[in-house]
């Protein structure tokens, strides 16, 4: 039965640290949520107004600021960073929870460097790009330099989150079957919500990058003719026009439209989530 707020009232009373905890967590939330509202509503407010056709022409000049090459470049970023992280990402945790022994001290190695590097800043990465990437295998300021520097970057996300996903897959889901069948068919499906959730943390962290991208793709404002050639995401794009302050207008316009793209991504992953966990649900019974 749900006690009544009085109850609720008296059993505070006798417990008032736990009363003090309440409002704190109370005052917390609605301090997060009212420093997310001011920051979208700043965002849209400033931004809105200034979306115009000349944003999204074909090609970028420098008196129509046009964001459009930015945008696709910000796609096949995105889309290359995560076609060479997710798998490495995802059969790595699979490794660690699934077969590696318990207790062995490489892989105890493995989770503490993992966890280094999800801390490590990005600039750093940046650097390690440029130098390795860009000068040693020659590839120059370009999108597969980029990819390449923010998959090993969003790697360490994606393994914590599909790690801790697939351990909360209960053991007795794949009883009696055989241990590769057990994964593919149960474990890994049962875990996709989770997995999705640690991808769409990563492409958040893809999207909004500036300092890895600058060292290692570059910022031609073009769209390249291949993986090849150098240009710039929104992210980047923003902070160019920002940083020259003569575009200030074009700069909140697209912080609108990097806004709505998260936005969109966050919600086609939950969406699909959302199928697979019910197509799981339909096939188990």
């Amino acid at each position: 039965m749900t006690r009544s707020i009085g109850e609720k009232l008296r059993s505070y009373k006798r417990t008032p640290g736990s009363f003090i905890l309440m409002l704190l967590v109370m005052l917390s939330a609605i301090i997060t949520f009212a420093v997310l509202l001011f920051l979208i509503a700043y965002i849209l407010i400033n931004g809105i107004p200034h979306i115009k056709p000349e944003l999204f022409a074909l090609k970028y000049t420098s008196e129509n600021g046009s964001l459009f090459p930015a945008l696709i470049n910000t796609i096949i970023m995105t889309a290359l960073s995560l076609i060479i992280a997710v798998p490495f990402g995802i059969f790595s945790a699979i490794f660690l929870v699934e077969y590696a022994k318990r207790g062995n001290k490489f892989i105890n190695v493995i989770r503490i460097t993992t966890e280094t590097l999800s801390g490590i800043p990005s600039i750093v990465y940046g650097l390690f790009g440029m130098l390795f990437f860009v000068t040693t295998l020659k590839w120059g300021y370009s999108l597969l330099a980029g990819a390449f520097t923010l998959s090993i970057m969003i790697l360490p996300l994606i393994m914590c989150t599909t790690e801790e996903a697939l351990k909360a897959v209960p053991d007795s889901f794949g009883l009696g079957a055989v241990k590769l069948r057990t994964v593919f068919r149960i474990v890994l499906p049962s875990a996709v919500p989770g997995i999705l959730a640690g991808v769409i943390l990563a492409v958040g962290r893809i999207v909004g990058e500036t300092a890895a991208l600058i060292y290692t793709a570059g910022t031609v404002a073009d769209i390249p003719d291949g993986v090849m050639g150098s240009g710039r995401t929104l992210a980047v794009h923003m902070y160019s026009m920002s940083r020259e302050g003569l575009h200030m207008d074009q700069a909140y316009a697209t912080a609108v439209v990097l806004l709505v793209l998260v936005i969109g991504i966050n919600w086609l992953s939950g969406f699909i989530a959302k199928k697979i966990t019910k197509g799981n649900g339909n096939g188990e019974n």
